[in-house]
């Protein structure tokens, strides 16, 4: 009996004991976990403070005065160099330093009239390198437009092709030359206007000498097909041309542009019949027809008489441009499509 209660004793006290190994055992882990990440943590935070990170480079910007005491090796120098950024800088200043001094500009402007084609070409290409559209207004001058007229004129064709096909472009096929002097008076008289190019006898010396037909009537038939059906810079300029009265006339002495109709009834130097139409405006013992000619009763008929000339003349052109605009838009103008107002309609 007291051997049997000692053995339950000691079995106690062992399972007591395993028990209480568990718990330290477990404490141990968890205790030992703990104290790793704290040693991980702390050294991550010791590594990340030794670490010696680069300063972040600041932007600095060149202003005018850097640039303009940069010397000419020293932008040599810059325009070989291995960073393209730096390039592309030293690239910028040389251009921008072209296109503002007078003597470059000119020296370019007088390459590109050279008969030399070689010669020509390098001219206009460096031209193009060093304009952009904020600089564009260095070439809007009378002799720029006189040069690049000049260029056209060396570079005709004299075997170019009869331009009445309304589904083909020739413009891509056209001379390198050609299209870049194209080039910059489209975006010439795009930005500003056509005048100094019709006065610099664009018209007359180049875009007349166009293999437009051999009859006149043939040149103006294809000279406004061309205008219908091409999109490209040669038509835009001919567009800009044509709605300029400079470039209209322009265009009628060279045969591109039909004349204005004439009335068939002569104008009478006298203005007689005026006095005639308007004579119940006047008392019937006022001669009119005995009045000096800058007697103002005169003066006052014969302008009253340009005034409803004026008012009839825009009149027809508002009945011209209604009939220009009534079409749907989807294809070509043809004579099929162009609705004319019946004359002896009211306007």
């Amino acid at each position: 009996m007291h051997y049997a209660l000692h053995t339950s004793t000691i079995m106690e006290w062992l399972s007591s004991l395993m028990t209480t190994d568990k718990a330290i055992k477990g404490a141990l882990i968890i205790h030992g976990a703990a104290l790793v990440g704290t040693v991980l943590l702390a050294l991550d935070q010791w590594r990340s403070e030794c670490e010696t990170k680069p300063p972040q480079p600041k932007p600095q910007y060149i202003t005018q005065d850097t640039e303009d005491a940069l010397k000419l090796t020293t932008l040599e120098t810059l325009l070989g160099h291995y960073n393209h950024a730096i390039r592309e800088t030293a690239v910028k200043i040389v251009c921008d330093r072209a296109v503002n001094d007078k003597d470059t500009l000119d020296q370019l402007l007088r390459g590109v009239t050279r008969p030399n084609y070689d010669e020509r070409m390098k001219n206009l290409r460096a031209l193009a390198v060093i304009t952009d559209p904020h600089s564009l207004d260095k070439l809007h001058t009378w002799k720029a437009y006189a040069a690049l007229v000049r260029s056209l004129e060396l570079s005709l064709d004299p075997d170019q092709e009869v331009l009445n096909s309304d589904d083909w472009d020739e413009y891509p096929l056209r001379d390198m030359t050609e299209k870049l002097c194209l080039m910059f008076i489209s975006q010439l008289v795009g930005t500003f206007d056509c005048e100094k190019l019709i006065k610099a006898k664009f018209v007359e010396k180049w875009l007349s000498k166009q293999n437009w037909g051999a009859t006149e009537d043939e040149r103006q038939q294809n000279y406004a097909a061309y205008l219908r059906s091409k999109t490209n810079r040669l038509a835009e300029i001919m567009s800009c041309i044509r709605q300029s009265p400079a470039g209209r006339e322009a265009l009628q002495k060279c045969g591109l542009f039909p004349l204005p109709e004439v009335s068939d009834s002569e104008p009478d130097d006298d203005d007689t019949h005026l006095v005639e139409r308007f004579s119940v405006l006047f008392p019937e013992t006022l001669d009119v027809t005995s009045l000096d000619a800058n007697h103002p009763t005169r003066v006052l008929l014969r302008s009253f008489q340009t005034t409803q000339t004026s008012e009839d003349q825009r009149d027809r052109n508002q009945r011209h441009r209604e009939a220009m605009v009534l079409n749907d838009g989807s294809h070509p103008i043809t004579s099929d499509d162009i609705i004319q107002r019946d004359p002896a309609s009211p306007a």
